[in-house]
């Protein structure tokens, strides 16, 4: 490692109005290295990324590359410098194309025309690259998430970075993908490319890092090698307090609780057939499987949000059958998205709107009352210990940890018996993961029904008292309390047996 940082922060604040965010932040990001930064959500991560890259510029403080003060006025500024970020939000152009995408303002040309056999040529190298199989001719609007993070990795890959900086690039990422990732980041390491990676995954941090620098509220914790701190350490200091026990204790299910939803053949065209469950009062079943399995389809079936058939739905007692959400709602079942940013939440507007949305017939239907909302937004913010600069903020410029818990008081607001909850906490931190899982399991012992479709191994492990695995769009089986463990969940991901027949009710 060179002495001299390739790009560096000094003394650094930043401040948005009268709140100051950053307060003297010191970092240093050196050729050849990858350097980790954590901190919960709201710690001053998204904005210290942003103006290493040249998004923001700094309030006091310098901006240094190569040793010598830089004023980057864009992130065109710092691209050209050779920093490039790769954004935990996508940005992509949805209704252009793979190879568009990867060249939207660098187009290669021959003489006056765009040489499209060159940009054609590259796009594919780039996607072998990080393993992504899809067409350079493909849509962007019609890829999954993770086949939008590989095309902005392969997008990152073309612009030759010295500096790559890359917020949360595994969140929505299968093992195998993650796997592709860390290869070309060593690759780039080796090259002597300067790494900044961000990551709520301390494993991966443990894993991946050379150096890790620790954020919180704002401040810098920690700095040091990676090597002389554990993951526990790490959690530790990024919460300000112990979060060794992340999941709450299992006071298990009654055998006599009621059955609350029963469902036989479930089946979602071109995803899923002929899915059967039960699920019991004060119980949360967890619902694994690899990406594709057909998890979430077959939630968003049984919930109105897609076309669904079924042999018999049973809710409380009742025949059900929802086409639209809203009926879902009516009847006591309700759905968590795993996409709160597009799917979830308004991004462009505040709090109150997105809090009392789904439910204005409660503050008074075509005359809105906005005390009565406001009243729910307080009531919201310390139950859920919502954190914002102020309560008019745009939900879109609140930390990823936040934006989710707002949306767990939203879904909340309609009241549910039974909650469906899908990748609770995606990109989140593990202090707010702790809150949120503390959340879940006081509602299930206080008689909700709750089922977690999540893709996190521990998560599943530690939060459910039962499971179900799911494989090519059909149930692969069901473990019971005392059967759970890592092994025969990826056996019966993979279609394999476990040592016992697997309960199917």
């Amino acid at each position: 490692m060179t002495t001299r940082p390739l790009v560096a922060l000094q003394d650094v604040s930043k401040s948005f109005g009268p709140v100051e965010v950053l307060h003297g932040v010191n970092l240093a990001l050196h050729a050849g290295s990858v350097h980790a930064l954590i901190g919960e959500n709201g710690a001053g991560k998204s904005t210290t990324m942003k103006i290493l890259a040249g998004y923001q510029p700094p309030t006091q403080g310098d901006v240094l590359f190569e040793g010598h003060p830089a004023q980057f006025g864009s992130l065109q500024d710092g691209e050209a410098a050779g920093i490039v970020m790769i954004h935990q939000e996508f940005n992509l152009a949805e209704q252009l194309t793979v190879e568009q995408n990867i060249f939207l303002g660098r187009e290669l040309k021959r003489g006056p025309l765009l040489d499209k056999a060159e940009m054609r040529r590259r796009t594919k190298e780039y996607l072998i690259r990080v393993a992504c199989d899809v067409s350079p001719d493909a849509l962007v609007s019609g890829l999954s998430n993770s086949e939008k993070q590989m095309v902005e990795i392969a997008k990152a890959l073309s612009r030759d970075a010295r500096v790559l900086i890359m917020d949360e690039p595994t969140a929505v990422l299968t093992n195998r993908e993650t796997d592709v990732l860390f290869k070309q980041v060593a690759a780039l390491r080796a090259a002597g490319t300067a790494i900044l990676f961000t990551s709520h995954k301390l494993d991966e941090v443990a894993a991946i890092s050379d150096h890790i620098t620790i954020m919180r509220d704002g401040d810098v914790v920690h700095s040091g090698a990676t090597s002389e701190m554990s993951e526990d350490a790490m959690a530790t200091a990024m919460v300000g307090r112990d979060v060794s026990d992340l999941y709450p204790a299992k006071p298990g299910v009654a055998a006599d609780a009621p059955v609350v939803l029963q469902v036989e053949n479930l089946s979602v065209p071109g995803f899923a057939s002929d899915v059967s469950f039960t699920l019991r009062q004060g119980e949360i079943l967890g619902i694994g499987g690899l990406i594709g399995s057909g998890r979430t389809e077959v939630m968003e079936g049984l919930a109105g949000l897609r076309p669904a058939t079924a042999a018999k739905v049973t809710l409380f007692d009742k025949p059900a059958r929802f086409k639209r959400p809203g009926d879902a709602q009516q009847a006591g079942l309700c759905y968590l998205t795993e996409d709160r940013k597009l799917r979830g939440l308004l991004l462009e507007r505040g709090m109150r709107e997105n809090l009392t949305l789904a439910n204005l017939h409660k503050f008074g239907g075509f005359m809105i009352d906005r005390r009565a909302e406001e009243t729910a937004l307080t009531d919201a913010i310390t139950e859920f210990d919502i954190r914002a600069g102020t309560r008019d903020v745009q939900v879109g410029n609140m930390s990823g940890g936040n934006q989710q818990k707002l949306l767990l008081a939203k879904v909340m607001l309609s009241e549910p018996r039974v909650l469906i909850v899908d990748e609770p906490t995606r990109g989140i931190d593990i202090g707010t993961k702790q809150q949120i899982y503390a959340f879940l399991r006081r509602l299930a012992d206080a008689g909700h029904a709750i089922i977690v479709i999540t893709s996190e191994m521990p998560e599943l492990i530690g939060l459910a008292d039962r499971i179900m695995v799911m494989r090519l769009g059909a149930v692969s089986g069901m473990l019971a309390p005392d059967d759970i463990n890592e092994d025969a969940i990826v056996r019966l991901s993979m279609g394999l047996r476990t040592d016992k027949t697997p309960e199917m009710a």
